[in-house]
């Protein structure tokens, strides 16, 4: 195997356990703190991106039979720091959504008080108009068992009249037309 591509792979293992740590670490913190260890950590991911691409030039110019095992090594390191990649982007993308999520509930303060108040606006008029279909609903039960009462008033006086009208009727004599 190669001395220098040995190197470049020693300088690489410490690098990407280094980052894992760090990423890690990133994941914990918070503001300014996460944003610098962000930093950091990308700028470490540019060095190991740097080092693959050396280990491949390397591994590329050796024999066959050696070439093979290190390429594979090397498709290993790769994934291993795209998963790191990876794994910052969730960080920093976490780090995004708490902002935006902070600047929507700041916006939205300054919006609030006015739709506070349009709301309670709009809730008095709902109210006011609900309170004056009430009284409409009483006023027309009030009109409603007034004409019921006169309507029963009517049928016990028709009542009365038709019952002396049967009255009359038995007690006078049938009249003869001739």
């Amino acid at each position: 195997m190669s001395e220098v591509f040995e190197g470049y792979e020693r300088q690489y293992c410490e690098l990407s356990a280094n980052l894992s740590k760090k990423c890690t670490a990133a994941g914990a913190l918070a503001g300014e703190q996460k944003k610098q260890k962000l930093s950091d950590v990308r700028a470490g991911v540019e060095d190991a991106e740097a080092l693959i691409r050396k280990m491949d030039l390397e591994a590329r110019s050796l024999q066959p039979n050696v070439k093979a095992v290190l390429l594979a090594k090397l498709r290993e390191y790769k994934s291993d720091l795209n998963n790191l990649k990876s794994e910052v982007k969730r960080i920093a993308s976490g780090n995004l959504n708490a902002a935006a999520r902070d600047e929507l509930l700041e916006s939205g303060m300054a919006d609030t008080l006015t739709a506070s108040a349009d709301q309670r606006s709009r809730l008095m008029m709902t109210t006011e108009r609900l309170n004056q279909s009430g009284d409409r609903i009483k006023d027309s039960r009030r009109t409603m068992l007034e004409t019921e009462e006169l309507g029963v008033s009517i049928l016990q006086d028709l009542h009365s009249q038709r019952q002396a009208l049967l009255h009359a009727n038995n007690t006078v004599p049938p009249i003869l037309y001739h």
